[in-house]
């Protein structure tokens, strides 16, 4: 019980803490509701976010909630993850190269799980959804009698997601899985443009909170394909709506406090998913899985200004994204007494196009790759509780554009205890 209790106090102070840090800082993240952030778990951020077709009974894995179905009867999972990164930021512009360096951190999320009967699992947590996070100035000259021109974009905030979800094993090869959240956040971003010649200053504003619901189901199809290997397919799909947001855009002239603000009802929305994973098996040693996900962001239209000078929205800003990942997991004998002989073994990689377009030209791809460890934290014949340690390397960029590489280094904590086994006294 001491354990438990301190399992956790330490989760929460990590989340208050946590959250009162700075989690990213990209220019890019000023488009669109921000970067779409990774909502995987310890174990598959080593096989670089892949896991649609996951089916394991000792991790949690939220990317497809039919996986809960699967869920160890005699425990009660907890799973929490950090990261930090290390960013370097290179812009070429008339011949000449700027590099900058950023450093963040973060906690990630926090989510367990647990057999609430036979065939059915459930599970809970929070996770990240999208971040913002921004500053830098941006000078023109005009001319001799205009001066230069400043102008300081800046931004913060983002949404998160908290969740409860369900898996159920309809047959034996078949389970269905649903995640109700609850998705909530603030975004503000803006831009203040002065010169050197004129003593008032412009600024605009654009701001805007969210709480509304999001709905995931998911489903996953296991068989065999020989006495050691087993395919599972996963499918899961996102269910688009409107936020109820309602965005405002607001021109303030800071000299004399001279204000115009434009609000537009309704104007955020999630877009449709749709996802899709294979997973192969080998024994007790292998595991590979591929993911493909769509977002439908480009039948969604979003608030900007338009040609005519006005804030309304528009319909050439979003775009849809593609992302695939693929991902592996090697032990060489999880039932040795030798700690190096159980230790999981991870690697990735992967690909996202940006959902946003950026002046009308399309954003900056993604491309990643990752490895990683999950070390057992008990002895051989009860190594259920986890650290999983992974890198990342990201690479973000668009020709003409910005480029940024992002090393991250990701700690999953998994605590697997058995909560439930009942004892027998002979």
């Amino acid at each position: 019980m001491s354990k438990r209790i301190f399992c956790g106090v330490l989760a929460l102070g990590l989340i208050v803490s946590a959250y009162g840090q700075t989690s990213l800082s990209s220019p890019y993240s000023q488009h669109g509701i921000g970067c779409l952030a990774d909502q995987s778990q310890g174990f598959s951020r080593g096989m670089n976010g892949a896991g649609i077709g996951l089916r394991q009974g000792n991790i949690v894995n939220t990317l497809n909630p039919a996986s809960y179905a699967c869920v160890d009867s005699l425990t009660m999972i907890f799973d929490m993850g950090v990261s930090g990164s290390l960013t370097n930021y290179k812009e070429t512009v008339g011949g000449v190269t700027k590099s900058l360096n950023t450093k963040n951190a973060s906690f990630d999320y926090v989510v367990g799980a647990f057999r609430l009967r036979r065939n059915i699992g459930m599970a809970f947590g929070l996770l990240p959804y999208s971040n913002i996070g921004y500053k830098y100035i941006a000078a023109t000259y005009l001319d001799k009698t205009n001066g230069v021109m400043t102008e300081t974009h800046e931004g913060s905030g983002g949404l998160h997601e908290v969740f409860l979800g369900a898996g159920w094993q309809v047959l034996d090869e078949l389970s269905v899985g649903m995640n109700f959240g609850y998705i909530w956040g603030s975004m503000d971003k803006s831009v203040t443009s002065s010169s050197t010649t004129y003593i008032n200053s412009l600024a605009r504003t654009y701001s805007v909170t969210v709480n509304s619901y999001k709905l995931d189901f998911g489903v996953q199809w296991q068989t065999s394909l020989s006495k050691l290997d087993a395919l599972t397919v996963g499918a899961t799909v996102g269910i688009g709506h409107k936020l109820g947001a309602n965005p405002v855009h607001s021109l303030i002239n800071v000299s004399n406090s001279v204000t115009t603000s434009d609000t537009i009802s309704n104007g955020l929305s999630l877009p449709m998913t749709y996802g899709l994973g294979v997973a192969w098996r080998h024994g007790m040693n292998l595991v590979v899985d591929a993911d493909f996900v769509m977002q439908n962001w480009g039948s969604l239209d979003f608030p900007g200004i338009g040609t005519d000078g006005k804030y309304a929205m528009q319909s050439n800003i979003l775009k849809n994204r593609y992302q695939v990942n693929v991902g592996a997991d090697f032990v060489p004998d999880p039932l040795a007494r030798k700690l190096l002989k159980r230790v999981h073994y991870k690697l990735g990689g992967g690909f996202s196009t940006p959902y946003y377009n950026i002046g009308g030209k399309e954003g900056p791809k993604d491309i990643s790759v990752s490895a990683g460890f999950g070390i057992p934290l008990q002895n051989s014949y009860n190594n259920r509780s986890m650290l999983n340690v992974s890198a990342q390397w990201v690479r973000t960029a668009a020709t003409g554009m910005i480029t940024e590489n992002t090393f991250r280094i990701n700690l999953g904590l998994t605590f697997n205890e058995r909560w439930f086994a009942k004892w027998k006294i002979n």
